[in-house]
């Protein structure tokens, strides 16, 4: 049985979570900006058609902006995650195996199920009328297939957002993969594309008919796995469920320039807080903690210095306040004075599960404060993020990122709800 994995992909998701709380945008080209509302992150199709680039800086934009209006929102993650997580949770229900790939796509496996089109199309209205958020659906055999797929209904109006690869005649699909560059094909890009043009391939078309030993040795063997997903060949399995993270990194770049060293130990006991919650949440701890400071390098008039330290932990821990002192710690040894400092950032590493401890016959164990961490996750969970936290935490404003453009929580926050 040929398998029919559908990928359901939100529209211009950041930018569809803004209008659904604001009908009246609807036809108003926007764009929602990344941190510190610097590059643009989602664009209308509106904003798309005027030029607007993706990743473009906003400064470089806001020429074009007040000639046509274009509207710019800050990033409003907890609504964005919030829809997400309804979003995902509806679509769990059409099938019990699915992958949540991003805050915005879905792999959903319908093998075996009747009517695909019909399925597809009552997905798209039960999400746009559950949560007003417009999908688009795309089957294939393979992943790879299933996001060309997915392309293709977003393009064309034709396919009304639903297009079945599998679906197509044999003739169908080498007209279709001819037409398709080969930068739209998942994991090549614009880069790649410009090797592979080097070697004739200029199509996916191209791509699924490539000489696969010459492919192999040029580009190496996931290249050979993409080729063989067009070949309907599937070498990239669904994940059911999210692997372990091996690495925890926590970081943000500053709203304003920082000089002092309480500020910096404040924004780094946020960051470590963060991280030593996802390890918690995924049942692991870390050995090592890493600790950066950067400055601005796009500041050529202004001394740069970038340190960074690495310290292996005497016991691997998930223990925010144990952290926090050796991130203070370390902090306190790289800072300088008549620096100023744009970013900050705490890596964890050499994680392992909580089950798997190796003791040092030198060092002394510490006391675990697991059952104080297990209450603060708790009370954050229920309460909000950052409900409970390090009396270091928060106590400084000077660092937090710039969102003179954001929207209220409407979904995560009561004070915020919008009132009918």
């Amino acid at each position: 049985m040929t398998q029919q994995l559908a990928l359901v992909d939100c529209n211009n998701f950041y930018v569809s979570c803004e209008r659904i709380f604001r009908p009246d945008l609807a036809r108003v080209p926007m764009v929602v900006l990344s941190n510190n509302d610097g590059c643009v992150v989602s664009r209308s199709n509106e904003a798309k058609a005027l030029g607007v680039k993706m990743g473009q800086p906003w400064f470089e934009c806001k020429a074009l902006a007040e000639e046509h209006g274009i509207l710019a929102m800050s990033s409003n993650y907890a609504l964005y995650a919030d829809l997400s997580n309804r979003v995902m949770s509806i679509l769990s229900e059409f099938s019990p195996r699915h992958e949540v790939y991003s805050i915005d796509e879905c792999f959903v496996d319908l093998t075996g199920m009747p009517q695909l089109r019909e399925l597809s199309y009552h997905m798209r209205e039960r999400v746009g009328k559950w949560t007003g958020m417009p999908v688009c659906v795309g089957i294939g055999p393979t992943k790879t297939l299933a996001k060309l797929a997915n392309h293709v209904a977003k393009k064309h109006p034709r396919s009304q957002g639903v297009f079945n690869y599998n679906a197509l005649t044999a003739e169908q699909k080498n007209r279709l993969l001819q037409r398709l560059p080969v930068q739209e094909v998942w994991g090549v890009g614009r880069k790649l594309s410009q090797k592979l043009a080097l070697h004739g391939v200029l199509s996916a078309h191209d791509l699924r008919e490539a000489h696969t030993p010459t492919l192999r040795a040029e580009f190496g063997v996931v290249m050979e796995k993409t080729q063989r997903e067009l070949q309907e060949t599937a070498c990239i399995s669904l994940q059911e469920l999210p692997t372990d993270k091996q690495q925890i990194i926590s970081s943000r770049s500053f709203g304003s320039m920082v000089t002092d060293l309480p500020v910096l130990k404040d924004a780094l006991s946020m960051f470590v807080a963060n991280g030593c919650a996802k390890l918690r949440a995924q049942g692991s701890h870390a050995r090592v903690i890493q600790v950066f400071l950067q400055t601005n390098r796009f500041r050529k008039d202004l001394p740069q210095y970038m340190p960074s330290l690495t310290v292996p932990l005497p016991y691997p821990t998930h223990d925010t306040l144990e952290v926090n002192r050796w991130a203070d710690y370390l902090c306190e040894r790289m800072f300088k004075p008549g620096y100023a400092y744009k970013k900050a950032g705490v890596m964890l590493s050499e994680i392992t599960p909580v089950s798997q401890r190796q003791g040092d016959l030198l060092e002394p164990e510490t006391t675990s404060n697991t059952r104080l961490m297990q209450a603060v996750d708790a009370l954050n969970q229920r309460y909000g993020r950052g409900a409970v936290k390090v009396s270091t935490q928060g106590a400084y404003k000077d660092w937090q990122m710039l969102q003179a453009r954001k929207s209220p929580h409407y979904t995560t926050d009561w004070q915020e709800v919008p009132m009918v």
